[in-house]
């Protein structure tokens, strides 16, 4: 058996929406207080940076690892469910008015938001008060003046997944 290559596949539905999953955990994050929080301590200076960066993190919980896979975000029927859904390119601008400092402020806003989750589902820490997050960084090669690099395992200038592996893990 051969596949066709005459027939080309088209998920041009309006409706189709390729994460649904992410309505109920927008929802917890919301009412954990996510939006709230990236109010009071983001202080990067891009305009709707809440929205912006909440754009970030549903993406990668839907599985973007890429400026580019954010995209997936304004498919099918997306923005029917979502609002304020932006477009890879300015959520690319907004992550790179990130500095440091607005890292350890996304800090901040995790451990909140887990003490957030924490009041609404009922076991999330158990009986020793902590939580363990272990989010496998991604290390690869960087270029250009102005980034933040680190020189780790590898020798090499490298770039690790900082806040947004944060911001993830804590959803």
């Amino acid at each position: 058996m051969k596949a066709s290559h005459s027939v080309r596949p088209v998920f041009d539905d309006p409706n189709l929406v390729s994460a649904a999953g992410l309505v109920p955990v927008l929802r917890l994050a919301e009412t954990a207080g996510l939006h709230d929080l990236l109010d009071e301590y983001l202080s990067v200076d891009s305009p709707a940076a809440t929205v912006k960066t909440a754009c970030v993190v549903a993406g990668m919980l839907a599985g973007a690892d890429s400026i580019d896979d954010l995209d997936l975000l304004r498919h099918g029927g997306m923005g029917r469910l979502f609002r304020g859904i932006r477009a890879p390119s300015t959520l690319g601008t907004h992550l790179r008015q990130f500095t440091h400092g607005h890292v350890q402020q996304l800090d901040a806003v995790n451990s909140r938001l887990i003490a957030g989750l924490a009041t609404r589902c009922r076991g999330l820490i158990g009986d020793s008060g902590l939580v363990l997050v272990d989010v496998d960084d991604t290390i690869g090669q960087v270029h250009g003046y102005a980034k933040q690099t680190s020189h780790g395992q590898t020798g090499q200038a490298a770039a690790r997944c900082s806040w947004c592996c944060q911001a993830v893990a804590s959803l």
